[in-house]
């Protein structure tokens, strides 16, 4: 089961932060300037960012660890975590800006954590003394792998050789392993963020009620960093949950359209027969079984060996029916008139 801060919230508890995602605009785009310019111009700054673990511990140099785990000094490093933040920002959009903070923080304190004891457990297995790591804000980055494996649905896009199957995620895992092979230590970082991930999600010893962000200071990025970062909402598209890729939101838009369609269909025909005040006509749903009637009861005497045993018909599809407005009756005889198919059946309901 997932962890409980990434269950949906209901749309009363919606917050207009949930399709504009500002916390992953401003992660794309300030800590991107700002190492563009460390490289660019500013070189002589870049040793202010350096991820240096022994000025850390030796001379508990605390400012180095927030700096040099939050910008890239590597421009592929850059790159590839823009890329990866552009893609988990459905998690934002989904969830909420201060769940999805939360994550992130705790995932970066956690993978700072696993970041020392990995070095420490390091050197003392195999005597390799590591000194810096890769910088940036790649922890958290590679947590997110976490909630994206386990909860962004897997859906197929094409297949290559026949054997390789292409689905929406391809991209991500690629990006993830070209940043993974990116640095010689970055494995370090990778692994760290990885299980920070875990624990996070899986909610181990509760830390995920000690590392979060507090309401007031969610309020207080909100009315500071969301009028910059935030975009005006779609005007002219139905709000429907986001998914992994453009295939999955078109999905779902066409549910929700089937949906509406559907539920119209269902209240018009049930103001029409209130209007009539008669039962569905089963000889105009299914003209071939009036033919039938006809054929089998000539002198008001059936033919015992030609009719047909009465098909089998799930309890679930006539649930499923009568929550639509269908009587139970209704709903049996054209499960069994359409072959117990629930789709033939609802189209014949609600056409006549």
């Amino acid at each position: 089961m997932l962890h409980e801060m990434w269950i949906e919230p209901t749309p009363s508890s919606n917050s207009p932060t949930l399709d504009k995602a500002p916390l992953s605009k401003s992660l794309l785009l300030v800590p991107s300037a700002i190492s563009i310019l460390l490289t660019l111009l500013f070189q002589h700054y870049q040793k202010f960012f350096a991820y240096n673990l022994q000025a850390i511990k030796e001379d508990f140099q605390i400012w180095r660890l927030v700096c040099g785990r939050t910008i890239c000094l590597d421009l592929k490093d850059t790159f590839c975590s823009s890329l990866l933040i552009y893609n988990f920002r459905i998690f934002e959009r989904r969830y909420g800006s201060r769940k999805f903070s939360s994550f992130l923080l705790g995932a970066w304190m956690l993978s700072a954590l696993f970041d020392l004891l990995l070095v420490e457990i390091t050197q003392y297995i195999f005597g390799i003394t590591i000194n810096s790591l890769p910088s940036g804000f790649l922890g958290p980055v590679f947590a997110l792998f976490v909630p994206f494996y386990s909860s962004i649905p897997r859906v197929q896009v094409t297949q290559v050789l026949g054997y390789f199957s292409i689905t929406n995620k391809t991209l991500v895992y690629i990006l993830g392993l070209q940043l993974l092979t990116s640095g010689s230590y970055i494995w370090i970082l990778a692994l760290s963020g990885l299980v920070s991930g875990i624990c996070y999600n899986s909610s181990i010893l509760k830390v995920h009620r000690i590392l979060c962000v507090p309401s007031w200071v969610a309020k207080i990025f909100s009315w500071t960093v969301e009028p910059i970062f935030s975009s005006a909402e779609p005007t002219n598209e139905f709000r429907v949950g986001m998914g992994a890729t453009v295939d999955i939101q078109r999905q779902q838009r066409m549910e929700l359209l089937d949906r509406q369609i559907m539920m119209s269909q269902v209240a018009q025909m049930r103001r029409q027969r209130q209007q009539q005040g008669g039962m569905i006509n089963w000889n105009r749903l299914f003209p071939p079984l009036r033919h039938r009637h006809n054929a089998n009861y000539q002198d008001h005497r059936p033919s015992e060996q030609d009719t047909p045993p009465p098909t089998e018909v799930s309890e679930e599809q006539i649930a499923r029916l009568m929550e639509m407005g269908f009587s139970r009756g209704d709903a049996l005889e054209a499960l069994r008139a359409s072959n117990n198919d629930l789709n033939v059946a609802t189209n014949f309901l609600l056409q006549h």
